[in-house]
């Protein structure tokens, strides 16, 4: 009887963490994919700025 209720616990546990994995796993797909350019470029305008904030917090 109590192996019987454990069984059906653990299976409806695993049916929820197959769920929450689908739902979820398209999610972090996007996320690490669009991680790639994380932080300011140096180029450009960007560079510009870099390179007057960092002289301004020198001085």
């Amino acid at each position: 009887m109590m192996t019987t209720a454990l069984t059906h616990t653990c299976a409806t546990a695993l049916r929820i963490l197959a769920l929450s994995a689908m739902l979820i796993t398209p999610v972090g797909a996007l996320a690490w994919s669009n991680a790639g350019g994380l932080g300011i470029e140096k180029q450009g305008a960007g560079l510009v700025l870099f390179v007057t904030l960092q002289r301004q917090s020198m001085s």
